[in-house]
């Protein structure tokens, strides 16, 4: 299920000087939107499975570049929590 106000924040983050200001302060800008406890606790652990499962995959990548993790790091905690495709045959 999407979380509108996750999602506004991430969208919201798209903007330079909101994406700086978060940077900055994450619990100031936080305290704007009426995001759930379990989803503070998810954006403070950078906790990319949560995450995936509230927002597009868009935004949340987008989400993770403003909070300044790496690609390869992103991707790599992406696919921890990836489904497994069965084997072959």
């Amino acid at each position: 299920m999407r979380d509108y106000w996750l999602s506004k924040l991430f969208f919201d983050l798209q903007t330079p000087a909101t994406g700086a200001e978060y940077r900055a302060d994450r619990n100031k800008v936080l305290a704007r939107y009426q995001i759930s406890p379990e989803a503070k606790t998810a954006i403070m652990n950078d906790d990319v499975g949560e995450l995936s499962k509230r927002v597009n995959p868009y935004l949340l990548r987008f989400y993770f570049v403003v909070a300044g993790m790496s690609e390869a790091e992103f991707l790599k905690r992406l696919r921890a929590v990836a489904p497994k495709e069965p084997a072959p045959g």
